[in-house]
């Protein structure tokens, strides 16, 4: 667990209750590293989670803590996100990257059969007395009320218990609630814009929504429609990391960021590809994305972006 003393001169819930429309960037298995933080913090997202960290692991291995949190000067306001299946974990993982952190979220929302299969993720929006025990545990843990409890999940099928899952969290102590606007079941379907504006309606509590925010006006669109505190984006910002300061697309500015960010930073070669193909993919024709998705080294890698947009690095 690599980090600093955390100092942070703006917390997030007053950026969630005092600025009109606030931009998080979610927590993305592999890609919400620091380095991808760094460069979305350039442009305009105001916070950002980390990658999901399975909390029994973390407490337990010197390795797991080693390897999947890291942060720097700069790198805030951070919440981690952590996936747990019981207070005692969550708990004990949140003691431990409190110093480093403006806060910690539990993940409610994960369809993946493996983690529902351990207790984890979105099998935990049906247990709302082990959830809001989990939430209390880990509030007494650190009871600083600038630091942030808070929860992730997607919605029920039925809105209504949706809504009263969110209120038993409110009540639980959690700081803000953030709502994917889908069923564990549903993946390209359309977000439920109805419930998303349901619960902001029935929470005095900030709310961040998530789900197809792939623009700026995406993010103005749902914040307007639903009445939510803030938006949420994971693929739309892998595509575009710029998209909060108003791009379409990613510019070069911001390929040419990415590049000097992962080389300072010693980013592994797959993690600094893999970003870079998709924030290229709208700039490259079919035949370059063939090329360039299976170019093997950062040289090979720098000598094609060079060549194809005239950047120096």
């Amino acid at each position: 667990m690599d980090g600093r003393t955390f100092e942070n001169k703006e917390k997030p819930m007053e950026i969630l209750r005092n600025k009109k429309l606030v931009t998080v960037c979610a927590p993305m298995v592999r890609y919400s590293k620091l380095a991808f933080r760094s460069l979305v913090r350039k442009y305009g997202c105001d916070i950002c989670f980390t990658p999901m960290i399975i909390s029994d692991c973390f407490v337990q291995s010197y390795r797991a803590r080693h390897s999947d949190f890291t942060t720097a000067k700069g790198d805030s306001p951070l919440i981690v996100q952590f996936a747990a299946s019981n207070g005692e974990d969550w708990a004990n993982a949140t003691r431990l990257v409190a110093p480093f952190c403006d806060g910690v979220d539990l993940n409610c929302g994960c369809p993946q059969r493996w983690a529902m299969a351990e207790g984890y993720g979105a099998c935990l929006i049906h247990k709302p007395e082990l959830v809001a025990d989990m939430v209390k545990q880990t509030r007494r843990m650190i009871p600083d009320e600038d630091f942030t409890v808070s929860i992730k999940i997607r919605v029920h099928k039925d809105n209504k218990d949706t809504v009263d899952f969110a209120r038993q969290m409110e009540a639980a102590g959690i700081s803000f609630l953030t709502v994917h606007g889908r069923t564990k079941d549903q993946r390209s379907d359309p977000v439920n814009y109805e419930v998303l504006a349901d619960i902001k309606n029935s929470l005095r509590i900030p709310v961040i929504a998530n789900g197809d925010i792939k623009t700026l006006d995406d993010a103005v669109h749902m914040q307007e429609t639903t009445g939510v505190n803030a938006v949420m984006a994971a693929r739309g910002l892998l595509a575009n990391p710029a998209m909060y300061a108003g791009y379409d697309v990613t510019p070069l500015n911001c390929i040419k960021d990415w590049v000097n960010i992962s080389l300072s930073s010693g980013t592994p070669f797959s993690t600094f590809h893999h970003h870079l193909i998709y924030m290229c993919e709208k700039s490259f024709s079919r035949a370059e994305r063939r090329y360039f998705n299976v170019l093997g080294s950062t040289s090979g890698v720098i000598d094609f972006l060079q060549e194809k947009f005239d950047l120096q690095f």
